[in-house]
């Protein structure tokens, strides 16, 4: 017998999934993704997840072989952790949290994280900051058996370039398959509404989609609001607007909820934004849509336009979208500082899978294995689960990437344009100037609103603290912290990641 122990997510495909497992579609969606997941290990074993699209991470107890086994999908778009106890037992769910309900736990903090966090302002591979606490990582599966602890991949990012194709071609396989996914990522008795800022992603997602409403944020500082763009997107696709108006104060009073909630530090301040958009359209649904995904796959970001300079010296430095602080410096800054933590040595697997591909692949595939699953998908995960709000990615499909790995660079990057393919398909269905419009990148007015001492009081305190003083050279930080809120330098990044390391240390390690 086969009994579910952990699951969250959304199987796609759970109408071709029953049909071929004998599930009956009639059953609640709880009950039928179930009966799919026992059945598919039935048929399947370790194999399942290869028949399976969607977002999920699951624990199933087979009762004859005494084996528990557990997996997580392909790009990590639901966590799963797990840890050892001294007495020999294996303990793992969904969230942090459940395994420090259970007996065996020790809560010890893995302080070597902070080095790697400095840089990355995430928690980036599978160890995490409560020591013993791992991550199953993406499109891996573990077995626990006989007190044995085995981890297999089932699944790897792989890139083989066509040439043989043009732009139109590979913008109308963009297309239609996401007028394929599209049926599936809501059954037709739920409704959704829809993320949407000013960029293209979220806009092809609306035109694609049901979804009448839509849900932006904003700020009062109009350099910094892309609410205005995405108002004038949905007029022009006939979609009513939500827009909720983000203020410093609102910002700063929500850090600590959302470290809780994070479960680990994240340094991304546009999360805080995105958790006040979460509670702000839980208020009038429950499932929406995001456009997260086609940045990494389709060469999205500005500095994947550098990839060919950098060619062969991305294995030295190039650990992902985010590196904050360099080894000296946080030499400077750490009390206790170790050679051997490098946030380099995290991705010199990833390079050898890209050995002789074009600098952009090894770049987006850096991206996609450590990025998307440690800042982006861990956000939206955290953050709509704290608001009670489902969020479904139609864009991040195991599908949409194959089409990227077929993908000749040249049609993702070029010297004026980025996801040039992807804005090509895009423009089927939205006006050239919202489907090739620059991107903007979800930004927040945070340097602005840090440098005020209206508002960074709570900052200014915890760089001063006794917790802060455990990890941290007080009168480094402190120049850091004055110099840029000084006007001397623009290093609110390093200031906001060392403050929210403190936020959350203070949460999990102080107040609990």
């Amino acid at each position: 017998m086969i009994k579910v122990k952990e699951y969250r997510g959304h199987i796609r495909n759970w109408e071709v999934l029953c049909r071929e497992l004998g599930v009956d579609t009639a059953l609640s969606r709880e009950a039928r993704e179930t009966e799919i997941l026992v059945k598919a290990y039935e048929k399947w074993g370790c194999r399942m997840a290869d028949h399976m699209h969607g977002m999920f991470a699951f624990a199933l107890w087979d009762e004859e072989a005494q084996k528990l086994f557990c997996l997580r999908d392909q790009f990590g778009t639901k966590p799963f952790y797990y840890y050892e106890t001294s007495d020999g037992r294996l303990l793992y769910g969904t969230t942090i949290r459940r395994i420090m309900e259970q007996s065996g736990f020790v809560k010890e903090l893995n302080e070597e994280m902070l080095q790697l966090y400095l840089s990355l302002t995430y928690v980036a591979g599978e160890d995490t900051f409560f020591k013993g606490v791992k991550k199953l990582m993406p499109g891996r599966y573990l077995i626990w058996q006989d007190g044995k602890l085995t981890i297999e991949r089932y699944w790897t990012p792989q890139f083989c370039p066509d040439e043989s194709r043009s732009l139109e071609d590979w913008a109308e396989e963009i297309h239609e398959t996401i007028r394929e996914i599209m049926p599936e990522v809501k059954s037709a008795e739920e409704t959704a509404e829809s993320f949407l800022s000013g960029g293209v992603d979220s806009s092809y997602v609306l035109a694609m989609s049901d979804a009448q409403m839509t849900d932006s944020c904003g700020y009062d500082e109009a350099r910094f609001d892309e609410s205005g763009l995405a108002l004038e997107t949905a007029k022009i696709l006939g979609r009513a607007n939500s827009r909720c108006r983000i203020t410093p104060e609102e910002y700063f009073a929500i850090v600590p909820y959302v470290m809780y909630h994070m479960e680990q530090p994240l340094g991304d301040a546009s999360a805080i934004a995105f958790a006040i958009a979460c509670r702000a359209t839980a208020e009038h649904t429950k499932l929406c849509y995001s456009g997260e995904g086609a940045d990494e796959f389709f060469g999205g970001y500005n500095m994947y336009r550098n990839a060919e300079r950098y060619g062969d010296n991305l294995k030295t430095f190039y650990v992902g979208n985010t590196n904050i602080m360099k080894e000296d410096e946080k030499k400077k800054i750490l009390k206790n500082y170790n050679e051997k933590v490098l946030p380099i040595n995290l991705v010199k697997e990833i390079y050898e899978e890209t050995e002789g591909l074009d600098p952009l692949t090894k770049m987006s595939n850096v991206d996609i294995q450590i990025w998307l699953e440690g800042d982006i998908y861990l956000n939206v995960d955290k953050m709509s689960t704290a608001a009670g709000l489902e969020i479904r990615m139609p864009l991040t499909d195991r599908r949409i990437f194959d089409i990227a790995s077929r993908m000749p660079s040249r049609y993702k990057v070029n010297e004026e344009q980025n996801k040039v393919a992807f804005r090509t398909a895009a423009a089927k269905v939205l006006p050239e100037e919202i489907a090739f419009r620059k991107k903007l990148g979800f930004i927040v007015p945070i340097r602005i609103w840090m440098a005020d001492d209206r508002y960074n009081q709570d900052v200014r305190a915890k760089f001063k603290s006794d917790m802060a003083a455990k990890f941290f050279n007080l009168d480094e930080i402190n120049a850091i912290l004055e110099d840029y809120i000084g006007g001397n330098s623009d290093n609110w990044r390093k200031v906001w990641t060392i403050y929210t390391f403190l936020v959350w240390y203070e949460e999990y390690f102080v107040k609990r």
